[in-house]
């Protein structure tokens, strides 16, 4: 075995106890599920009322940014119906053969996780449409003027699917989910609340203060939340006793280069590009990534939303420009009022 295949072992390894952390940090039931309380609301009539019934649940879209727990409600959702899980994902999905192999193997009552529904190919798409209306779909056997149509009768189930740009979302598949939930941004005390249950679930003791500031670094989502905890807590064992204190967090949070406010390296060299570069801006998106080493699509869809969302930078018809906010975040001083967004 080379170095190479040695190396992707090790990193898959790794990637896998993440993922396995990640999972065990869940919550499995709609009642333990923080956050969201109007999402939760309409989720739970709608779950009871199909239960009542006794019929399958109607299909369900979650919109919003990542990681604030669509994956998590799609498994909470099965869980509390007591039915099968599927998951798959729209890039995952080419081709309708794809999509007609996973409906054939639904049984009555599953649940068809979708995740990034937005990117399904349009062949399966068209094909989804059918199945969630009708509960069908018509198989094409051969080519050409020869090719039949074989259609085939799917049991009841239900599509919960997920996306973080539901404006790609083509209108008739949108208007086939019979609710749609719209996930926000988590406020500090809630994160505060993700923290605590989660450093009880790993079974470390955690201070109060800490928890608030792993919370208030966490950019409003439980994901980025939970994997600052594991990195505090990693910290905590090998430099300290394992418990969490607030200079453990602090010390820990300073380490992996989460400021106060949340920034990470990347938000920082785009502010740093910004100001120090281009004195404040506006710049191209692509020029703004040039300079930071980083793809365009990487800055537009990590950095951006949360520099945006949090006042350091603006988007303008010429481009990106920082914001006051921004050089008193880097301890600079800002060029006039009259030419700072010109």
């Amino acid at each position: 075995m080379d170095e190479t295949s040695e190396n992707r072992i090790v990193n898959e390894g790794a990637d896998d106890v993440e993922r396995a952390a990640e999972a065990a940090l869940r919550p499995k039931h709609l009642k333990d599920f923080i956050g969201q309380s109007t999402v939760r609301a309409q989720l739970d009539l709608v779950l009871s009322a199909a239960q009542n019934r006794e019929v399958t649940p109607d299909h369900i879209l979650l919109a919003g940014p990542p990681g604030l727990g669509k994956t998590t409600l799609a498994m909470i959702v099965a869980n509390e119906m007591g039915a099968s899980l599927r998951l798959t994902s729209g890039p995952a999905i080419q081709h309708a053969g794809d999509l007609a192999a996973i409906l054939s193997s639904l049984q009555e009552g599953d649940i068809l996780f979708i995740d990034e529904i937005h990117r399904l190919a349009r062949t399966a798409e068209e094909m989804l449409y059918l199945a969630m209306e009708d509960f069908r779909v018509d198989i094409i056997v051969g080519k050409g003027p020869g090719a039949t149509s074989i259609p085939l009768t799917l049991p009841p189930f239900t599509v919960v699917g997920a996306t973080t740009r539901s404006g790609l979302l083509p209108a008739p598949l949108r208007d086939r989910f019979g609710f749609t939930a719209h996930l926000e941004y988590y406020e500090a005390a809630e994160l505060e609340e993700v923290v605590t249950r989660s450093a009880r679930l790993l079974n470390v003791s955690i201070h109060k203060e800490a928890g608030a500031e792993i919370a208030k670094r966490s950019r409003g989502t439980p994901r980025i939340a939970n994997r600052l905890l594991r990195r505090v807590v990693d910290y905590s064992q090998v430099h300290g006793d394992g418990t969490i204190d607030l200079d453990a967090a602090n010390a820990a949070l300073e380490l992996f280069e989460v400021d106060p406010q949340g920034l990470d390296r990347l938000d920082r060299a785009v502010l740093e590009a910004l100001c120090r570069r281009f004195a404040g801006g506006p710049v191209g998106l692509a020029t703004l990534a040039v300079t930071v080493g980083e793809e365009a699509e990487t800055v537009e869809t990590v950095a951006e939303p949360y520099l945006v969302r949090e006042g350091f930078m603006i988007r303008t018809p010429r481009g990106r420009a920082a914001t006051p906010q921004a050089w008193e975040h880097l301890g600079l001083k800002p060029p006039s009022d009259d030419t700072l967004f010109s």
